[in-house]
């Protein structure tokens, strides 16, 4: 798994929408939002590649919620407080990933907090 890094600076890419498939269609492995069924190599580059853009959009802000959840579960104020070690056990992560994720929770959240936050919506 790869290292999340802070991009406060950088301006949020709105994900191309991500069609539901038809529950028939999802069953099929072999079908993968309908991009096998294009012809036009043009069209299926185009949305093949909107899609890519989506789930890389989609996987930077649920690492980023991955981050806060573990700041706040690692959080020295709370009773119930978890270990960088059973944060690690929750999300099947390494211990030392675990730690640099509760860091990078605690600035998304300092960000948060602070002047000239920029809605991440």
């Amino acid at each position: 798994m790869a290292e999340p890094t802070p991009r406060r600076n950088d301006p949020r890419l709105r994900p191309a929408p991500l069609l539901f498939e038809p529950a028939q269609v999802a069953d099929d492995p072999e079908r993968f939002f309908d991009l096998e069924s294009m012809d036009d190599p043009r069209a299926l580059l185009a949305r093949a590649t909107e899609l890519t853009h989506a789930f890389r959009a989609a996987t930077d802000r649920a690492v980023e919620f991955q981050a806060i959840a573990a700041a706040q579960l690692a959080d020295p104020r709370r009773f119930d407080r978890l270990t960088p070690a059973d944060i690690a056990a929750r999300a099947e992560w390494t211990e030392d990933y675990a730690k640099k994720m509760v860091e990078f929770g605690r600035d998304l959240l300092r960000g948060a907090e602070g002047p000239g936050h920029a809605d991440p919506v």
